[in-house]
């Protein structure tokens, strides 16, 4: 049976007996397609299925990328080729599956959003002092930002989790890990600023640091829509949320030359790679300078 032959069985499988989406089928079909002129490209003439062997399949990666694909369009296009294949090993039209060994890119990892230090300033300086909502905002803000905490970790804080002797704060991160992060000086002002008021907000015994009206600990939901409210006209980035605070966190320490284990640490990262996404970032942005500034770029 032919290649092209197969690769309808293929595409009747996915369809009839997986029940795959219109969407998914298409793609497929797409990549199979792009997969043969490889092959009709490479060898003048598409060779039989039981001809094919991996070091055939590696180079269509190669064919890909000279066409300008991004990394994340040859993940799908060699997933389909794999997928192919063990369909094909599957059905017993081959004896061997070529594709196996054939390793699909790392998923492109996008820079993450943040806010420049002005940026920051702005987005606390636009908060009202004088109303007791904004200056718990401005606290959790402050925090979040200084510490480089997750929105959960953020939330789930206690009076008890601030160690005012000391300014050392205690954080139950992912998988329950407790970790302890320096609290700056500004963030440890905006914290006072806020315990001074926080019965204003509502008198309660709850021992959540950060309260909503009914005297409750605050909910994601409303610290995300406040805290994306504030950054409205402070900064032109998509993501206006909490997080981008943290990646703030990470960006602005490593741009002032802050130690990657010191700041993987602060984070809660379990690996340094993960810490890494942060180096690339300050790359760019000397790239950016770079391109900008010097008159032989």
């Amino acid at each position: 049976m032919n290649l092209d032959n197969l690769i309808e069985k293929f595409l009747e499988y996915c369809k009839i007996e997986k029940n795959f989406s219109q969407l998914t089928i298409k793609t497929y079909s797409i990549s199979l397609n792009d997969f043969v002129n490889y092959l009709e490209a490479e060898y003048q003439n598409i060779p039989k299925i039981e001809e094919i062997e991996s070091n055939d399949i590696r180079p269509f990666l190669g064919y890909l990328n000279d066409k300008g694909l991004k990394r994340n369009s040859l993940r799908l296009k060699i997933a389909a080729v794999k997928s192919f294949f063990k369909f094909c090993k599957r059905k017993n039209h081959l004896e061997l599956n070529p594709a196996s060994s054939v390793s699909t890119p790392k998923k492109a990892k996008k820079l993450p959003n943040y806010l420049t230090e002005i940026e920051v300033s702005k987005l606390l300086e636009k908060l009202n002092t004088e109303i007791p909502i904004d200056i718990r905002n401005g606290a959790l803000i402050e925090i979040i930002y200084s510490c480089g905490l997750r929105i959960s970790e953020a939330l789930q804080l206690n009076l008890s989790s601030i160690d005012k002797s000391s300014l050392l704060l205690k954080v139950i991160g992912k998988g329950d890990k407790e970790r302890v992060i320096p609290i700056g000086r500004k963030a440890n002002t905006k914290i006072n600023q806020y315990l001074n008021i926080r019965a204003e907000i509502c008198k309660t015994s709850d021992i959540a640091l950060f309260i909503n009206k009914k005297g409750k600990r605050l909910q994601a939901k409303d610290a995300y829509n406040a805290i994306h409210k504030a950054m409205l006209g402070i900064t032109e980035i998509k993501q206006k949320s909490p997080h981008t605070l943290r990646h703030s966190f990470a960006t602005h320490l490593l741009d002032n030359g802050a130690d990657i284990r010191s700041v993987s640490e602060m984070l809660g990262h379990a690996s340094l790679s993960t810490t890494q996404i942060y180096t690339h970032v300050s790359i760019e942005r000397l790239k950016n300078a770079y391109k900008q500034a010097h008159p032989k770029a």
